[in-house]
């Protein structure tokens, strides 16, 4: 039955693809999201703008990460929330080496942006210590296929800034299966 299979979604660069599988039925909410936004053709044109590794955040930093940012970057932490927060005690998900979720600000304030955990990432679920409000972020996916490329694009650029002073465009970002 199509109904059991998960969402598929295709992200293509013009060096490299890889598919994420949205888990709608753990996070109906931030999947929701995702998606509208993939079906409107929002993503497509925005880019991997960001790569957050051991060495070039903050050396006091309480919880240091290793992911890659993409989607559309913003710059105003003052953006209002536009949907429910799905923590990872209400999803059961869990930040993981290749798990999917939504960037933010405050709870629910989301932009059209998403980063791939780089590794197991547990200061990132409720109650860790990356965001000071302890929420943490909202998972809602996982790369199924292509992560191989994400960590050698991660690795190529261990020595870079933060934030990428040449952006990768994201040619597509479609669904392969509803």
């Amino acid at each position: 039955m199509t109904d059991d299979l998960p969402t598929l979604v295709e992200v293509c660069t013009s060096d490299f693809t890889f598919v994420i599988t949205v888990c709608a039925a753990q996070a109906p909410i931030s999947s929701a999201y995702f998606l509208t936004d993939v079906d409107a053709g929002t993503l497509g044109g925005s880019s991997i703008f960001r790569i957050v590794n051991l060495h070039n955040q903050p050396a006091d930093h309480p919880s240091k990460i290793e992911v890659i940012q993409m989607g559309w970057r913003e710059t105003n932490p003052a953006i209002p929330p536009s949907l429910r927060h799905e923590t990872t005690g209400m999803t059961g998900l869990r930040h993981r080496k290749g798990t999917v979720s939504l960037a933010r600000f405050a709870p629910g304030a989301v932009y059209h942006s998403w980063f791939v955990c780089m590794r197991d990432e547990p200061g990132l679920d409720e109650g860790g210590s990356r965001h000071p409000d302890g929420q943490g972020f909202a998972p809602f996916g996982f790369v199924a296929e292509g992560l191989e490329h994400l960590a050698c694009f991660f690795d190529e650029n261990a020595a870079a800034v933060e934030y990428l002073v040449q952006p990768i465009l994201l040619r597509s970002v479609r669904r392969l299966r509803r």
